[in-house]
């Protein structure tokens, strides 16, 4: 451990004793709220549905993504939260029990070690990480601070899932031979945005955090920041997140593979975005394979499965003995025949964040991480899939792994991919 990151955690940990508030049997857990965009709302929205929660911290580095979120807890006669711009100084206000973090993908991590050093529990948007050694770190502080971390893999509380994934492993299908994760989601061209003044009101340095200082664009701000190198991950691992987990949750928790191969590219559209739109990522694990495959612009479905909206997203798993289509509900095929013999219509368990949410409350309450049902070691190795998957597409070749899973055999180019030059003084 560097000096600096032992120094921050002993820091975090002596802070975390005066940051902690006793939590009683029916006491409201105050949660605060960290990036209060397009997600974030949604994370405040379904908080305000709980009676268990209550809204007490609103940390955005947007002036007007707090003054509107400030009114939504207004519009529901909820009491008022304070507010920051600078997520440490809520981790340290004992008014503020857990933090619910819909930042950017590129500040999941330290957003998350930060909390747990301050004593706070935490929910995390997916992927867990930006990057793989992201995922190990918050792995090693969760369980070095006793802190309950919920990934935002909300599919893990869907009974339809629940009921699917035990269906796969009981054998419903035979022996699965491939897990197929589809994200056909219709993204259109973000064209090109000029550097521009930061906006007044907006914390330009916060936002970047870890990645590199670069000018303020409108592409790279707000939700476009999805597809820059330095802030996300591309729809594998924003969309797509989803559907890796529940390929390597429907065949028993698959690790990290033997090799991967990732090809494809940023077609059609000329404009700002560094991310493919499409790409094809095959992971190997010597019986069977996770496929993934992401398609932004115009396409059918595939494998009869329904078209929504526009989009074909969800999950195929391939057996010996038949298929079954999963997205919401799920359709088991058997046979030579291709006969459906099992049907489950989605849409009737309910709200899933909601669901979601609680169960991470629950687990507040019990100060049990097992009970969670996206604990963080399970986020963090579906989000280390989709990183895999990337690091192969920006190299450009198959990339074998070592028995242990912890670095690529034989080429430095790729290991480097597996963390990143953070930027002072935002280092994981």
């Amino acid at each position: 451990m560097s000096n600096l990151t032992r120094r921050t955690f002993f820091q975090g940990a002596a802070l975390a004793a005066s940051a902690t508030r006793v939590i009683g049997a029916n006491d409201r857990i105050h949660v605060g709220l960290v990036g209060i965009g397009g997600r974030g709302t949604g994370h405040q929205n379904a908080y305000m549905k709980i009676p268990s929660a209550q809204i007490t911290g609103l940390c955005d580095v947007n002036q007007a993504a707090r003054e509107r979120a400030q009114t939504r807890l207004s519009s529901a006669s909820a009491e008022k939260a304070k507010e920051y711009t600078d997520m440490r100084d809520m981790f340290a206000d004992k008014n503020v029990d857990a933090v619910s973090i819909a930042a950017p993908n590129h500040w999941h991590a330290l957003a998350t070690i930060w909390a747990c050093q301050a004593g706070k529990d935490v929910y995390v948007e997916k992927p867990a990480s930006y990057n793989i050694y992201e995922g190990w770190r918050m792995v090693e502080v969760a369980r070095k601070t006793k802190r309950m971390v919920q990934v935002g893999s909300q599919s893990r509380s869907s009974p339809n899932f629940i009921k699917a994934t035990q269906l796969l492993r009981d054998g419903i299908i035979g022996k699965v031979y491939m897990s197929k994760g589809l994200c056909f989601k219709r993204r259109k061209t973000i064209g090109k945005t000029p550097a521009e003044p930061v906006p007044a009101g907006v914390d330009w340095d916060k936002f970047l955090g870890p990645a590199p200082m670069r000018p303020f664009t409108k592409n790279r701000f707000a939700y476009n920041w999805h597809w820059f190198w330095d802030t996300g991950n591309g729809d594998l691992g924003n969309q797509g997140v989803h559907q890796m987990d529940i390929c390597r949750w429907g065949v028993g928790e698959a690790g990290m593979p033997k090799s991967v191969v990732s090809t494809g590219g940023k077609y059609i559209y000329d404009d700002d975005q560094e991310t493919p739109n499409t790409q094809l990522a095959t992971l190997d694990y010597g019986g069977m394979e996770i496929v993934f495959e992401v398609r932004g612009l115009l396409t059918g479905p595939e494998a009869g499965a329904p078209v929504k909206g526009g989009n074909t997203v969800g999950n195929l798993f391939l057996g010996s003995e038949g298929w079954m289509w999963a997205a919401g509900g799920f359709q088991v095929y058997k046979g030579e025949s291709n006969e459906l013999v099992m049907e489950e219509k989605g849409g009737g368990g309910g709200d899933s964040t909601v669901r979601h949410m609680e169960n991470f409350l629950g687990a507040c309450r019990s100060r049990d991480h097992k009970t969670l049902n996206a604990e963080i070691e399970i986020g963090a190795m579906s989000a280390a899939l989709c990183h895999l998957a990337n690091i192969s597409y920006r190299v450009g070749r198959k990339l074998t792994l070592d028995a242990a899973g912890k670095s690529f055999v034989n080429d430095s180019e790729a290991n480097k991919l597996i963390t990143r030059d953070y930027r002072k003084p935002y280092i994981v």
